[in-house]
């Protein structure tokens, strides 16, 4: 039966090995069709995970932010006749944050065979080492960059979390990490905890998890690393 593989990626420039089971290399090497957000580094991964791979014998769709989204579903054909198609992420697991999620919605629809694969999530990885609630969360993307508008929705994040004791997990661009950290810093209350994780499963990494009046006495650089915040305030 063909499937839909949905096939993890590193989170950095780290070695597969490290982060990627064998056994993803193995199914890579019987799929001939893979939706991608770029054809460039997609080709490039795979033949880090497996570089007798035929890279030109591959075919390839691109799904991003100028993807024709009326053609999507079209990318699974292959599936109807017989051929697995694998989805790969720039970051991370496809589907999480990510455009791929669509085509495994259209993948159900058509009653196609869905297989996760197992790979590292900037999320999960960071919610296991914050020493936060990892039973009642919410990852809510990024939030707004007008100063305003991104002070009330840090309120809004802190109020939330406190009466709900739900850790709320969101990104920023890289570049602008550290004005993000500030503004939560600066807007949070001294005793909510505060998590930042980046560079995660690289050599470079750093995660702290304290309250926010322990983060007053040192803040990192964090500008133009990937990094991920989470937040977890007091319960009322």
């Amino acid at each position: 039966m063909a499937s839909l593989y949905l096939i993890p990626t590193t989170l950095g420039e780290s070695e597969t090995t490290h982060v990627i089971p064998s056994d993803v290399s193995a199914i890579i090497r019987n799929i001939k069709y893979f939706i991608v957000e770029n054809i460039r580094t997609a080709r490039r991964y795979l033949r880090k995970l497996d570089p007798q791979l035929d890279i030109d014998q591959l075919q390839f769709f691109e799904l991003n932010q100028h993807t024709d989204h009326q053609i999507v579903e079209s990318y699974l054909n292959p599936v109807s006749e017989g051929y697995d198609v694998g989805i790969i992420s720039e970051a991370g697991c496809p589907g999480i944050a990510d455009p791929g999620a669509d085509v495994v919605k259209y993948a159900h629809i058509r009653h196609i065979h869905v297989v996760p694969l197992v790979g590292p999530s900037s999320i999960l990885l960071s919610l296991m080492a914050s020493g936060m609630n990892g039973q009642n969360f919410a990852f809510i993307g990024y939030i707004p960059v007008k100063p305003a508008e991104r002070i009330k929705a840090i309120k809004e994040i802190e109020r939330k979390s406190g009466i709900e004791n739900q850790t709320q997990i969101f990104i920023e661009a890289p570049y602008r990490n550290n004005p993000l950290l500030n503004d939560l810093i600066k807007t949070l209350n001294d005793q909510t905890r505060l998590c930042v994780a980046c560079d995660l499963t690289l050599e470079t990494e750093y995660i702290k998890s304290q309250t926010v009046a322990q983060w007053k006495r040192e803040i990192p650089d964090l500008n133009k690393r990937p990094a991920i915040f989470l937040v977890l305030g007091n319960m009322k």
